[in-house]
């Protein structure tokens, strides 16, 4: 039986992870679909922003490593990211820092109404694009591909401009001692920046990156007001959370 278009893009995508490139002959022949059908899901998948088409192939149309974190627990980010967006009430202006979890956010918007977000995650605006009803601010600054967000200097001084309501932020490791972490100080120090300018903080992370904290402390987990996880949150770390008066909200 020929596999769904759904599991047709995700395979190729991850052929695209593995190998940097992929060739319609080599989609067709291990997906067992015509070089036709080949085709038409790597148009497909140009069309969604995912990969640049080359003659016979397709190149990836992101950062490798992006693009590595993208194919990681999908169902779990997915399943967070709507946990996320329905905590965002119509007419709400909001922060919304860079990251593959956080940037599904706006996916989940449809239905809401004048929402304003602030962010710094350029992979986002591929999600917001198409719901009228999302304004986006995105804050200046130097492009990292590898995160695909704007950081540095500029990118602080215009976070002094804002207030908002609440702050969806995206870590890359946590735990009791460090707190919410990053793998790079630049990083961290603007995620910290852009949770300072809101009322309410609000940590989106898969459990697997508890007990094992990056390189630079983002804010203690007594800074957070809520954290939206997967049910695999180690028990210990769970316990820590609640200490530090942290509302957290398991999604599967």
């Amino acid at each position: 039986m020929q596999a769904s278009i759904v599991d047709r893009k995700e395979k190729i995508l991850q052929m695209l992870t593995d190998e940097n490139s992929v060739s319609v002959t080599k989609i067709s022949e291990k997906l067992g679909v015509t070089v036709v059908t080949a085709r038409s899901d790597l148009a497909a998948l140009e069309s969604e922003g995912l990969l640049i088409r080359t003659h016979g192939g397709a190149v990836p149309s992101r950062h490798p490593k992006l693009m590595k974190r993208m194919q990681t627990k999908r169902e779990e980010k997915s399943a967070i990211a709507q946990t996320a967006a329905s905590l965002i009430d119509d007419g709400e202006t909001v922060i919304v820092t860079a990251g593959t979890s956080t940037a599904l956010i706006a996916k989940y918007l449809i239905g809401k109404k004048d929402v304003h977000i602030v962010t710094n995650n350029t992979l986002l605006l591929s999600f917001a694009r198409i719901n009228m009803q999302v304004r986006i601010t995105l804050i200046g600054g130097e492009f990292r591909p590898s995160e695909e967000g704007m950081i540095g200097p500029m990118a602080m001084a215009s976070l002094d401009q804002f207030h908002v309501s609440k702050a969806f932020i995206g870590i890359d490791g946590a735990s009791e001692k460090q707190g919410f972490t990053a793998h790079f100080l630049e990083s961290a120090e603007l995620v910290r920046k852009m949770a300072q300018q809101a009322d309410e903080v609000i940590v989106l992370s898969d459990s697997e990156k508890f007990n094992s904290p990056g390189f630079a402390r983002i804010i203690p987990y007594t800074d957070a007001d809520i954290l939206i996880t997967d049910s695999h949150l180690p028990a210990a770390e769970e316990q820590a959370l609640q200490k530090a008066r942290v509302r957290v909200i398991k999604t599967t």
